[in-house]
């Protein structure tokens, strides 16, 4: 059977400069290594590699969740920060104002919100109880 020694996960982005910002400054993660890009490191001991290329592309489907205790307060806290949240219509259910869909409630799922990184990236914040 494969057994990894490690794993991390990784995302390219159109300018890195712009997304150590975001990254760092905006949603306070830490970086490990800058050697060949961003080595973040996430809660819980997760690792995510960022790094740059000419021709990214964004992905089309959420990359990275962020669970949080109180969605509400981060969904308010990012929008201080300037952060934006998308409104998706091909969804179960319509979000609320804030761009919150409410699985919880619906018994759907966890309550969520996406966003983007400066490259387009699609990201979430969650919280399922």
């Amino acid at each position: 059977m494969f057994k990894a020694k490690f794993a991390f996960s990784g995302i390219s982005v159109d300018d890195l400069e712009k997304a150590k910002h975001f990254y760092v400054d905006i949603l306070g993660l830490d970086v490990d290594d800058e050697k060949m890009g961003l080595q973040l490191l996430l809660p819980n001991g997760g690792k995510l590699f960022i790094y740059e290329k000419p021709d990214h592309t964004p992905a089309s489907f959420t990359v990275l969740n962020f669970g949080v205790e109180d969605i509400d307060q981060a969904v308010d806290e990012l929008r201080t920060a300037g952060v934006s949240f998308e409104h998706y219509d091909d969804m179960p259910s319509k979000p609320d104002e804030k761009g919150i869909l409410r699985g919880l409630s619906a018994n759907m799922g966890p309550d969520i919100a996406w966003f983007k990184d400066p490259a387009g990236n699609i990201l979430s914040v969650l919280q399922d109880k």
